[in-house]
């Protein structure tokens, strides 16, 4: 016998004020982008991949530029890597889809917002027909060991790889590299509780942007399968370069007016042992 639905469940299982945002704070942020200095622009080519740093109490921005493409990103705490975007927790404390003011959370023990979301021009994008949303934590990085299994074939620029050959320059490995946030990536999951993936919905110049809370270390991989709208796994799966198309991004400094009486966020203050004995 089924059991009877507990409507409580339909809220959210993390509440509380440390998972509270001041959207003042934030919306002034990404909102007043006159008082912005642009201090570092690159752009990432197709099928590839660039890290770069962004200090704390900084914006990132990440665009689109001539056609719709979704980018995989990783963030590290640019002075201890063992600090890293957690993917499923920020899942549970946030969404599995995030947009302004969500906020992207580092691993244990450290469990701080490494970075909060202050733009997104597809914020509006909302559910579509099939339940499809944008900016994806459900899944993760395409990577050459999944195609050898599915394919039996070898591609070295999956985002896996991407970002492996990204971060070394920074003395960081393929062990570094983790789940990421796809950008722009319109995901769901089917009737049968299954992952889908859909064409990207993005147009030249849409954009995400995040105000660093750290000093942060960040890679981004322009994923080779482009705006996705052609399968890259399976018997229809083709090469769909001609859908892939190059990401920009932009670190801003902000006037210090902006960022008046913001500070790192601190762990928080576990002081036992995990049940070990002294």
């Amino acid at each position: 016998m089924p059991a009877t639905p507990d409507h409580r469940l339909t809220e959210a299982a993390y509440q509380g004020p440390a998972l509270q945002v001041d959207r003042d704070f934030y919306g002034r942020i990404g909102q007043d982008t006159g008082r912005r200095t642009v201090v570092n622009e690159l752009t990432v080519p197709i099928r590839s991949g660039r890290a770069w740093e962004v200090p704390a109490g900084h914006v990132c921005r990440i665009s689109t530029v001539d056609g719709p493409q979704v980018g995989d990103l990783n963030l590290w705490n640019r002075h201890d890597p063992r600090e890293r975007f957690w993917a499923s927790r920020t899942r549970q404390l946030q969404a599995a889809h995030v947009s302004t003011f969500d906020r992207l959370w580092s691993t244990l023990p450290f469990l701080r917002p490494m970075a909060t979301i202050v733009g997104d021009t597809l914020s509006d994008y909302g559910v579509d027909g099939e339940g499809g949303r944008v900016h994806d934590t459900l899944g993760t990085r395409c990577d050459p060991y999944v195609s050898r299994m599915l394919n039996n074939a070898d591609f070295d620029y999956h985002c896996h790889s991407n970002l492996t050959r990204a971060v070394l320059p920074f003395g960081l490995t393929e062990f570094d590299v983790h789940d990421v946030l796809n950008v722009f990536q319109c995901t769901g999951l089917n009737e049968r509780d299954e992952y889908f993936m859909k064409t990207c919905p993005a147009r030249p110049g849409d954009y995400s942007e995040f105000f660093a809370e750290q000093d942060l270390l960040v890679a981004l991989s322009a994923c080779p399968g482009g705006d996705l709208s052609a399968p890259m796994f399976g018997e229809d799966s083709e090469d769909p370069v001609g859908n892939c198309h190059p990401l920009a991004v932009t670190v801003y400094s902000l006037d210090p007016e902006l960022t008046r009486g913001w500070s790192e966020p601190e762990s928080p203050r576990y002081g036992g042992r995990h049940g070990l004995a002294e």
